[in-house]
């Protein structure tokens, strides 16, 4: 689990590789959470765009999911890295309606509670997606990326 993960955009992998050290700061255009796994919370937001469901995925299922989201620089010992979400994901993000936006963030509140319980986040899922389609409209726009950065 990551403690501060920052989804960004960014025009390039080579870019985005260059926030490793020190995190996008607020030259990129981001959203922020906290307290979830990236990699699985992008590999669940693109099953579900291929696959609509209220119903969370079985945990064995989303870790089977492909593509798995590519590194753009892999964690070290550090615990940091930088991930590239997937394009059919940012443009599903990009044209997703409010209704989906929402059924996503019902399912994905309900994953991370019946894992971490208590523990889990307490950003508010709903915003976080709203502002991540944001970004992918920006992204598809722009012909850049969405990524993220996590420690």
């Amino acid at each position: 689990m990551a403690w501060d993960i920052v989804f960004f955009l960014a025009p390039d992998d080579e870019t985005a590789a260059a926030t490793y050290l020190r995190g996008p700061g607020a030259a990129f255009e981001s959203v922020t959470c906290r307290f979830v796994e990236p990699d699985s919370a992008i590999a669940e937001w693109d099953m579900y765009f291929e696959a609509p469901s209220a119903e969370a995925p079985p945990r064995e299922r989303l870790s089977a999911w492909r593509p798995w989201p590519e590194y753009v620089t892999p964690p070290l010992n550090d615990g940091v890295e930088v991930l590239a979400l997937p394009k059919r994901l940012t443009r599903a993000l990009a044209k997703a309606s409010t209704a989906e936006l929402e059924e996503l963030a019902g399912r994905w509140t309900a994953r991370l509670r019946s894992e971490d319980g208590d523990d889990m986040t307490d950003d508010d899922l709903l915003a976080v997606l709203h502002g991540l389609a944001r970004l992918a409209a920006s992204a598809v726009d722009t012909d850049g990326g969405l990524y993220s950065w996590s420690f």
